[in-house]
């Protein structure tokens, strides 16, 4: 069957067309390709490293080292050097023992999101390590997403002496998320035969009656006295990724590694702080009262009861806001009694009882426990019922009330007899 030569014709016209515009859209693809490099601001510009092959392919690395003799805010790094290989044990969740800090490793991501998820990753992988010239960090960069494989290689190949992870809700994002990075990948992940310290939440049990938060970088700036400077908001990071993945363009990037650098550098000075203050709250060098509160509950619930009766007496030495101060009264005279010290029970409730505050009516019994069973003072024990049930009434205290009224009647009958 033949083509009609005016069909034909068409057709060969279309054809045409169509690889003009084909034509057309390679060269502008070309050009803007062309004009992309033009504009390319080549990363080792902005941040020193280097390119790194593995087996799996390329990535970008950066490496860093703080000097023994340097500081980060108020923390000598040479301390670091000097911190006890069974320090870590005394805030761990899991048995570590007697590991040399220099088999500890401290590791931070900066990601594409914040929420997690299959689509979340980490374009940053932060890892530090103390060492014999101070504190040696690398980062591990992929410039785009194809070279997350050899990223995460080279992470594995960081990690294989190690034998302690410190991160800083690690536990609940870091690690989960690049465990599933690795999967993904399928590659093993390498933490599971690390013992795992996330030092947030001996962070927050130090600090959460003091601070309204314990974000890294607030303990940075309140405990380490680090101030950072043109810091990137953490918001802010993962739409500046995304821009140099679209312009190549590195400038805005350079923030980025020192924000997570900063971050790297701070977990690990915190974990120098922060494990003493649970072993001994001197070396620590603690000052705040709400600090010593917040340790002598925890010493009290872990069963060191005479260290916590320290602790409370050591809080109430210093400022504490006035909700602090009765509390720590409060749980100091707890404690007193369970040590079978009566007169400092007494002095204590005497003195919660005399103030209005949240423990007043439970220093009024407590005081008429004590004059009822061992002082056998009925009538001061019914006047302290007597206030504590004013205050906040109960069954119990109206019973209270009952019994030592009799008791308070027989003793005046006794006396007139």
């Amino acid at each position: 069957m033949q083509i009609p030569p005016a069909d034909l014709q068409a057709r060969l016209e279309l054809l045409r067309r169509t690889m003009l515009n084909a034509k057309q859209r390679a060269d502008e693809k070309l050009a803007e390709k062309r004009a992309r490099a033009e504009r390319e601001e080549p990363l080792e510009s902005f941040v020193p490293g280097k390119e790194v092959e593995t087996a799996l392919g390329k990535h970008f690395e950066t490496a860093r080292l703080w000097g023994s003799g340097q500081r980060h805010g108020s923390m000598e790094i040479s301390r670091l050097q000097e911190l006890p290989a069974d320090l870590l044990h005394e805030i761990s969740e899991q048995q570590i023992g007697t590991v040399p800090p220099a088999r500890w490793v401290f590791l931070d991501t900066e990601t594409s999101g914040l929420a997690g998820g299959s689509g979340t990753y980490a374009f940053i992988i932060g890892v530090g390590r103390i060492c014999a010239d101070g504190f040696q960090m690398r980062q591990f960069f992929m410039r785009e997403h194809a070279e997350e494989a050899s990223q995460l290689t080279a992470l594995t190949e960081a990690l294989a002496d190690a034998e302690v992870l410190v991160t800083y809700n690690g536990k609940s994002f870091d690690v989960p998320l690049l465990e599933s990075r690795y999967r993904m990948n399928r590659q093993r992940p390498p933490f599971s035969r690390l013992a795992h310290l996330d030092l947030l939440y001996g962070a927050r049990r130090l600090w959460r009656l003091r601070f309204d938060s314990c974000r890294l970088v607030e303990l940075e700036s309140r405990i380490l006295g680090h101030d950072r400077e043109d810091d990137v908001p953490g918001a802010a990071i993962p739409e500046i990724f995304f821009e140099y993945v679209r312009s190549r363009r590195a400038a805005r990037l350079a923030p980025v590694f020192s924000h997570n650098a900063l971050d790297i550098v701070s977990l690990a000075c915190l974990t120098g702080i922060v494990p003493w203050a649970f072993r001994e709250a001197g070396a620590a060098r603690l000052r705040h009262g709400a600090e010593f509160v917040a340790l002598g509950r925890y010493v009290d619930q872990a069963g060191r009861t005479e260290q916590a009766r320290d602790l409370l007496r050591e809080a109430i030495r210093r400022p504490l806001r006035d909700d602090l101060m009765y509390r720590a009264m409060w749980d100091l005279a707890d404690i007193e009694r369970r040590l079978g010290a009566y007169d400092a029970v007494v002095a204590l409730c005497s003195e919660l009882a005399t103030v209005a505050n949240p423990h007043r009516a439970d220093a009024l019994e407590t005081l008429a426990k004590y004059y009822e069973h061992r002082e056998k003072n009925f009538a001061m024990a019914l006047e302290f019922t007597e206030t504590a049930f004013q205050l906040a009434p109960s069954d119990e205290l109206r019973k209270r009330r009952e019994r030592l009224a009799r008791k308070h009647g027989q003793t005046r009958l006794a006396l007139h007899a």
